[in-house]
C-alpha cells in the first residue's frame, strides 16, 4: 500500500470573512489554523501534502509553509485555474468562480499516486480525525467497490456563535456507511435548538445535537480521480447550459452519485473532536482562546514547528 497523501483545498478567499483568512494568525506564534491541520496530520502519519491555491498565492504561501511545517513535511503545490478544462472546453466569457472541490481536487492529478484525504485549509479539524482517516487509508484498498471513507462530526460540535452555517447533514445505514449527504447551508443555534431553514428564515427544522454532519474530510483511493476526471464533461455540459458563470463540481456530489450507483462504500468515520473555524471575524477571538487553552493542557507543544 502506497503512503496516502494529504490534499488541503485552499485557493478559496474567505468572502463572509472578509479577506485570505486562510493566512491570518490565530496565536501568539504567528501560526495559522492550518499549522494545526498540518501537525495533526503529521503526527497521525501523513508525510506529504499538496496544497491546492492560486497561482497569484504561491509567494505567500511558501512564506508560511516552507520554512515551518515545510520542514517536516513533504510539500507540493497545485494551481486551480479556471481554464483546466477538458479538451473542446472554454471557460464561459464572464465566469471568474473557480468551478468547485471536486475540480480543486483533480488540479492534484500529476500529484497523486496513491490514496489521498481531503480537508479545508481554513477549518481545525482535531487529532481524532486525521488518526482514523490515515489508518483507514494505509489498511483498505478497494475490492468490488471502492472503499472510501469520510471523517464524521457531530452538528453541535461544528456550530459557531456567531451566525449561521452550511454543514452536508448525513444519512448513515446500520454498518456505519455513508448513504446520503444534504447540504443544509443555512444552520444556526436558536431558542428551539440548532435548526436550518430553506426559505430565509420564514420556517425552521430542528435537528438532532448529534446529527453527524460532514466537514468536507474525506478519504479516497486513487479510483476517485479517475471517476472525477471521467464525469467532469457531464458537469461541464449541464453546467454551460443550466449555470454557466456559477455552477460547481463538488466533491461530496461525486461521491454521492458513486454511492448511489453501488459502486463506492464510505464508511463514516466518527470524531467527538470539536471544529473550529473562523466563518466570521468575531469566531477568531474563540478559536484564538481554545487553541491557546489546547497548548496550556499540553495537547500541542506551546511552539508547534520548533
Amino acid at each position: 500500500m502506497k503512503e496516502p497523501t494529504l490534499i488541503i483545498m485552499a485557493a478559496g478567499m474567505g468572502s463572509r470573512y472578509g479577506g485570505l483568512k486562510q493566512m491570518d494568525p490565530i496565536t501568539d506564534k504567528g501560526e495559522i489554523i492550518l499549522d494545526f491541520s498540518l501537525y495533526d496530520a503529521m503526527m497521525a502519519g501523513f508525510k506529504k501534502v499538496v496544497f491546492v491555491i492560486k497561482e497569484e498565492m504561491e509567494e505567500e504561501f511558501r512564506a508560511l509553509i516552507d520554512e515551518r511545517a515545510g520542514r517536516f513535511l513533504q510539500v507540493d503545490y497545485a494551481f486551480q485555474k479556471l481554464e483546466d478544462l477538458p479538451e473542446g472546453y472554454q471557460v464561459p466569457e464572464g465566469r471568474e468562480k473557480p468551478w468547485g472541490t471536486a475540480h480543486a481536487v483533480l488540479s492534484c492529478r500529476e500529484k497523486i499516486d496513491g490514496p489521498f484525504a481531503v480537508i479545508n485549509a481554513d477549518d481545525y479539524y482535531g487529532p481524532g480525525g486525521f488518526q482514523s482517516i490515515y489508518d483507514f487509508l494505509i489498511h483498505n484498498e478497494d475490492g468490488e467497490t471502492y472503499s472510501y471513507c469520510m471523517v464524521g462530526f457531530r452538528l453541535e460540535n461544528t456550530i459557531t456563535e456567531n451566525g449561521h452555517v452550511a454543514r452536508g447533514v448525513c444519512e448513515i445505514a446500520a454498518d456505519g456507511n455513508l448513504t446520503q449527504v444534504t447540504e443544509r447551508t443555512k444552520i444556526m443555534r436558536r431558542p428551539e435548538g440548532i435548526a436550518y431553514t430553506e426559505d430565509d428564515g420564514e420556517t425552521w427544522n430542528v435537528l438532532p445535537a448529534d446529527t453527524t454532519v460532514s466537514m468536507n474530510f474525506w478519504g479516497f483511493t486513487q479510483s476517485m480521480m479517475k471517476e472525477m476526471q471521467a464525469r467532469f464533461p457531464a458537469f461541464l455540459d449541464r453546467a454551460m447550459e443550466q449555470d454557466p458563470l456559477k455552477g460547481e463540481f463538488y466533491l461530496p456530489a461525486v461521491a454521492d452519485q458513486l454511492i448511489k450507483e453501488g459502486r463506492a462504500a464510505v464508511k463514516v468515520l466518527p470524531t467527538q473532536d470539536k471544529w473550529y473555524g473562523v466563518t466570521y471575524r468575531a469566531d477568531k477571538e474563540m478559536v484564538m482562546g481554545a487553541l491557546q487553552s489546547m497548548k496550556d493542557k499540553g495537547l500541542y507543544p506551546e511552539k508547534l514547528w520548533k
